[in-house]
């Protein structure tokens, strides 16, 4: 069982490289990317992945602070799990102290949930996030609702946000970023709480 002192993986889920930078599929890497920012840090390449990482601490400094390790895997969203097991193992992280922050079809646009476990719903990276160690880790669903009239889900997640929801984003990803400073700090049902909407 995890205590207070053990360190905290916060995965955001996303493919690499600038084609996929703007993506529904990529706002797990833009929610990293400004936690990064809040924390003084810049990704570097990981030793022991094939993904980035930022070590630092979140919260207030002293005893409510919280050791983090944020991770952007490399590998393309399929095939997250490898990189995020072989973090957690060698930062020795529990598994409900890993953060899996991603984009959501069945949650509208502008919505956030928090939860702990569950399904996958076809959602590729937390597939393999799940085969590779369980499904017992923390999300932060992002919403990014159903793709319009017949649009195929694959073309949806791969598409730009739109400019409607561009004028939002940033709110948003900001939001997402206070949510799981929320979690670390104040707990599930508390964040759930105060960012499920």
């Amino acid at each position: 069982m995890s205590d207070a002192t053990d360190p905290w993986l916060i995965v955001g889920l996303g493919n690499p490289g600038p084609d996929y930078a703007a993506n529904r599929h990529n706002v797990g890497f833009m929610v990293a990317d400004l936690l990064a920012t809040r924390i003084g840090g810049k990704f570097k390449r990981a030793q022991k992945a094939q993904a980035q990482v930022v070590e630092g601490r979140i919260g207030p400094p002293g005893p409510g602070s919280r050791r983090v390790v944020l991770v952007k895997p490399m590998s393309y969203m399929n095939l997250s799990g490898g990189p995020v097991t072989a973090l957690r193992d060698f930062y020795k992280v529990p598994t409900d102290h890993v953060v899996a922050v991603h984009d959501e079809l069945d949650v509208d646009y502008g919505s956030l949930r928090l939860k702990l476990g569950g399904g996958d719903n076809g959602h590729n990276g937390l597939k393999s996030m799940t085969k590779a160690m369980g499904p017992d880790y923390h999300r932060v669903r992002f919403g990014i609702g159903r793709p319009p009239g017949r649009m195929q889900v694959a073309d949806f997640v791969l598409k730009d946000f739109s400019s409607t929801e561009r004028k939002e984003l940033e709110f948003l990803v900001d939001r997402s970023a206070d949510a799981v400073e929320c979690l670390l700090a104040e707990g599930l049902e508390l964040a759930q709480s105060a960012y499920n909407s």
